[in-house]
């Protein structure tokens, strides 16, 4: 169960994301998953937000010196394809949602297309 101040921290978030787009969260891991037209683009862990990154829109958070999302497991740092999405960006609603929008795009490119069973013939 996240603490008051993490589901203070989401309210707060998601509040403010839903100025420009409409957000919901759902809860996972001990964060949150962020979603916009049923696409997870964003994440919050530890009380930080982190938007999804791929090749395409990278180069606005490395510009930004923002870092990836990462944790670790059976002593490894694991990093995942989200970084962390610089605070300016959500006082300025029409850049904020241009982050959005390019996040939920990378989402959308990282879909993996679901492999079909192939049926035995009798």
């Amino acid at each position: 169960m996240p603490s008051p101040e993490t589901m203070a921290f989401k309210d707060r978030i998601v509040h403010q994301l839903n100025q420009v787009a409409p957000v919901t969260a759902r809860s996972m891991f001990g964060g949150y998953g962020l979603y916009a037209d049923g696409i997870m683009f964003a994440l919050i862990a530890y009380e930080t937000l982190y938007f999804k990154v791929d090749d395409d829109n990278l180069v606005d958070y490395l510009e930004a010196d923002m870092g990836p999302f990462h944790y670790e497991r059976h002593g490894k740092t694991i990093q995942m394809s989200y970084y962390q999405l610089p605070k300016t960006v959500l006082e300025e609603p029409v850049e904020l949602l241009n982050w959005i929008e390019k996040a939920q795009a990378a989402a959308r490119r990282s879909k993996k297309p679901k492999k079909v069973k192939k049926r035995k013939q009798p």
